[in-house]
């Protein structure tokens, strides 16, 4: 049996989880997300603890592996829309800033043009300062897409640490060339 699979999802208090055949919907206080589950998964409710269940038909490989799967993903919905999931950036080097205009994301990071970023629906921005962007969403997939697009843009290099990185990353620096001096 799954060890991630068999367990119930609890269902906190203003959170609404309503199953019509395969699409799973979660209602909360910060937003309402939809997915589709796989068919071989059955949804289950229960009132009386105001719990989830995710179960399925057989011990199969591939049902095995679909167990686990679903209930996550179900899981981070229930969490989401709760408390949305965030994502920090910190952008390294002399000049490079990211401004929030509109519906996009401006970064200006040592390229001749800004580079413009749409936000996806369900995902905000927030700069608390020039060189650092919070990613907010109740969709846990979508927010980490999107700072991962961020960082894509000019992700750190090695030598003088300078380009996006995550709050939390460490980067790994070199030395870099030593100068051949009198040596000859």
């Amino acid at each position: 049996m799954s060890r991630i699979g068999k367990q119930p999802i609890p269902i906190p208090a203003g959170v609404e989880v309503s199953v019509d055949g395969v699409v799973v919907r979660v209602k909360g206080p910060k937003g309402e997300l939809s997915r589709d589950v796989h068919p071989a998964m059955a949804i289950e409710i229960d009132d009386d603890p105001n719990q989830l269940r995710v179960v399925r038909p057989d011990d199969s490989r591939a049902n095995r592996s679909l167990h686990g799967l679903t209930r996550s993903l179900i899981s981070n919905m229930v969490e989401g829309v709760v408390s949305p999931f965030e994502k920090q950036l910190e952008i390294h080097g002399v000049g490079y800033q990211a401004v929030l205009d509109g519906n996009n994301l401006n970064l200006s990071v040592g390229f001749a043009h800004m580079v413009k970023l749409a936000l996806p629906d369900g995902v905000s921005c927030e700069l608390p300062s020039a060189t650092l962007v919070k990613v907010i969403g109740c969709d846990k997939q979508a927010v980490g897409q999107f700072a991962a697009n961020v960082r894509a843009v000019r992700p750190p290099e090695p030598y003088k640490g300078k380009g996006i990185r995550y709050r939390d990353e460490y980067v790994r620096r070199k030395q870099g060339k030593a100068f051949a001096g009198a040596g000859g």
